[in-house]
């Protein structure tokens, strides 16, 4: 390739012999881009990364599986179990007269569990479900359907109401007693929903709270017992 040639590719021109009659030099004509042949390239290379790109997002959506009736309704029904364990703590908390190491779980409940409520909500909204049971009717997705409040360590009213009223060493006790339960009851539900969730942040999400809930309850019996 001459020098003039290849001047030419790398300026998007060619040099046509003759042209400038009047003076006999070579006159430089501008080509269109579809006539440089390192448009092309740059072209069918780009060509080639979009579509391995696409296909590459394509794929991992189409890798990741669709939430079952166990992810959601875990996500729905704990979300209801952890809004109970929310106000037993914020009950507990504001009682003057409690144990200062029970008030500080109690603190770390309220705001641990809080907080894994909002990620329950933000999963059912990614998930297109609706963001809380409105049946009234909860485990069924683990086939033992039952009203929202008959759930695995829901406190009855009655229990809260006690909790409400209590102070000093019975409120400790009480409040550490239902906590015990509710985390129980939650641990049942967290297992059989790591074991039948069908996407992966369910199953590590379930897998959180029962290591969590565990340690807490370990935390809560050896108060209870001292």
């Amino acid at each position: 390739m001459s020098i003039d040639a290849a001047r030419d590719l790398e300026t998007n021109t060619e040099t046509v012999p003759g042209a400038g009659a009047d003076t006999g030099d070579n006159a430089v004509v501008v080509l269109a881009w579809y006539r440089n042949p390192w448009n092309i390239g740059a072209l069918i290379l780009a060509v080639l990364v979009l579509a391995g790109t696409g296909g590459f997002v394509l794929g991992e959506r189409n890798a990741i599986p669709d939430p079952n009736s166990t992810d959601i309704g875990f996500l729905q029904d704990m979300r209801a179990h952890h809004e109970q364990a929310v106000e037993m703590s914020l009950v507990f908390f504001e009682k003057p007269d409690v144990d200062p190491v029970l008030k500080v779980i109690a603190d770390e409940i309220l705001i641990g569990q809080s907080i894994e409520i909002g990620r329950m909500i933000q999963l059912l909204r990614e998930y297109g479900a609706t963001e809380a049971n409105e049946s009234g009717t909860g485990m069924i997705w683990m086939g033992h359907p039952v009203p929202l409040d008959h759930m695995p360590g829901i406190s009855s009213a009655t229990e809260i109401e006690s909790l409400y009223k209590a102070t000093g060493a019975e409120a400790d006790r009480i409040f550490v007693t239902l906590m015990i339960a509710h985390h129980q009851g939650g641990i049942a539900m967290a297992e059989h929903a790591f074991e039948h969730a069908n996407t992966a942040e369910v199953k590590k999400f379930a897998e959180g709270i029962v290591s969590g809930q565990r340690s807490e309850i370990s935390e809560l019996q050896r108060l209870l017992a001292a």
